[in-house]
C-alpha cells in the first residue's frame, strides 16, 4: 500500500520514526517533507501536497503530522477528495476508516509517545472501510456537497 506522509517541524521526529517503521513493514512510503528540521516552517507547505497526492491516487492513504494535528487535519480537508480524521488513539483511527472512509489521518507529534503514534497509524492503515449503507450514505452526502455545494 502506498502511504503519503508530511509534517512541519513540530512532528519532524515522529515523521522520521514512522517512515522507518512503515518501510520496515513493507509500506510504500512517499515522504512529502519536511526534509529537515526548521523551527520556522509552515505545515500547509507540506500537508497540502501530501493530501493532493492522496486524492490523486485511489487506494493510497495519508498521514499528516504537526504539534497537535489540528491544523494539519484542517489543511488536508481543504483538498477535494480528502477526508482526514484526527486521531489520538487507535480506536479513533479505526472509526475514521470504518465509518468515514477517511483516507488521511492526522496526529499530533506532541500528544503521545512515538510507539503509541505507530499503533494509531497502523490501526488506521490496517482497518478497512465497512461500506455499510448508513456510513456510505453519509460519505456520499459529503462528496455531493464537495462537488455541488448542496446536500
Amino acid at each position: 500500500m502506498r502511504v503519503h506522509i508530511a509534517t512541519d517541524h513540530a512532528a519532524f521526529e515522529l515523521k522520521e520514526y514512522l517512515v522507518k517503521e512503515l518501510q520496515a513493514r513493507d509500506y510504500d512510503v512517499v515522504d512529502h517533507g519536511a526534509a529537515e528540521y526548521d523551527a520556522l516552517d509552515d505545515y500547509p507547505v507540506f500537508v497540502i501536497p501530501c493530501a493532493e497526492a492522496v486524492a490523486a491516487e485511489p487506494g493510497a492513504l495519508g498521514i499528516v503530522l504537526g504539534g497537535s494535528g489540528n491544523g494539519e487535519q484542517i489543511a488536508a480537508n481543504k483538498v477535494k477528495g480528502v477526508r482526514a480524521a484526527l486521531a489520538y488513539n487507535a480506536e479513533l483511527a479505526r472509526l475514521g476508516r470504518q465509518h468515514n472512509n477517511a483516507n488521511c489521518v492526522a496526529l499530533g507529534g506532541r500528544m503521545q509517545p512515538l510507539e503509541q503514534s505507530l499503533e494509531i497509524v497502523l490501526a488506521f492503515l490496517e482497518t478497512p472501510w465497512t461500506n455499510e449503507e448508513r456510513h456510505a450514505r453519509r460519505v456520499n452526502m459529503l462528496k455531493k456537497y464537495e462537488e455541488t455545494g448542496n446536500l
